[in-house]
């Protein structure tokens, strides 16, 4: 039934909630796990500001590191359990990445958790959840996560 999986997370335990789901679907169906993050976005300033770019590049480079041994180190407790895993990082809207992603990579199922924010708060920050919801087009396995941030 699924033999891919798109797993979107963002580095906190709350999306790190659907892995066990991920890990017995994927256990099940003999599926490939792609573990998917989206980088921050590209550098916008405004017209007139200034800022030091060695600065900027360094801490680019950190947190692309810092991302990769993440990743890493989710793919070995994956790889630990015979399945077969692979990491993926995306840039750009987020939203858009991850449908982008699950659209190059053939993934027969996107599988992601939901911070579980309501009303205001997921007026005022927008929902990733509700995003790829309203515009994927395959299934999608969406848990609501009441962990850590």
């Amino acid at each position: 039934m699924y033999k891919i999986i798109l797993v979107p997370l963002d580095g906190s335990k709350r999306a790190e909630a659907i892995l066990p789901h991920v890990e017995n679907l994927s256990l099940c169906f003999d599926a490939k796990v792609i573990l998917f993050i989206v980088a921050e976005p590209s550098l916008m300033l405004e017209y007139d500001e200034v800022i030091d770019m060695s600065k900027y590049l360094e801490k680019r480079d950190l947190q692309k590191k810092e991302t990769e041994s993440y990743l890493a180190s989710l793919q070995e407790e994956f790889s630990a359990k015979d399945i077969e895993v692979q990491t993926l990082i995306g840039h750009g809207p987020i939203v858009k990445a991850i449908i982008d992603a699950a659209e190059r990579e053939n993934a027969d199922l996107v599988a992601m958790a939901s911070h579980g924010r309501g009303g205001l708060s997921r007026t005022f920050y927008g929902s990733i959840a509700a995003g790829v919801l309203h515009r994927v087009d395959r299934p999608l396995l969406l848990i609501r996560s009441r962990g850590e941030r």
